[in-house]
């Protein structure tokens, strides 16, 4: 019995120790203008990705920043999705002609930019930027 109750215990804490190593990770939101000032103003790394869903660039990026995001040194990174079909406000104010832009801001200052970008080498470049 006891031997039992250890291991449902330790398959428990297991089961919570995986979901709070996944929460961790990188997790791309929708475009929030409140959120994105505060971690602006937290001084976070943050990256704003432009996507469509219609896009192949946009595609060979999706799993490349999924990967990228559980990286350790990636997790106070904020990421924010916005909408190249439906979010036409958003991508004058960030300047943005093309699907497939990734900008990264370090707090208030925007580091870096690329657009059409499906290298993983560079990508995982672009995000240390803002570190």
């Amino acid at each position: 019995m006891l031997k039992r109750r250890f291991i449902l215990t330790a398959v428990a804490l297991g089961i919570v120790v995986l979901a709070g190593a996944k929460s961790e990770a990188l997790t791309k939101r929708a475009f929030d203008q409140k959120a994105f000032e505060a971690a602006q103003a937290a001084d976070q790394p943050i990256l704003v990705e432009i996507h469509a869903p219609w896009c192949p660039v946009c595609k060979l990026q999706e799993p490349i920043l999924s990967k990228l995001g559980t990286e350790p040194r990636f997790k106070r990174m904020v990421a924010f999705k916005i909408d190249f079909d439906s979010q036409k406000d958003l991508l004058r104010r960030f300047n943005v002609q093309k699907q497939s832009t990734l900008i990264v801001f370090k707090g208030r200052k925007e580091i870096a930019r690329s657009t059409g970008d499906s290298n993983a080498n560079s990508i995982q470049q672009l995000l240390a930027k803002a570190l």
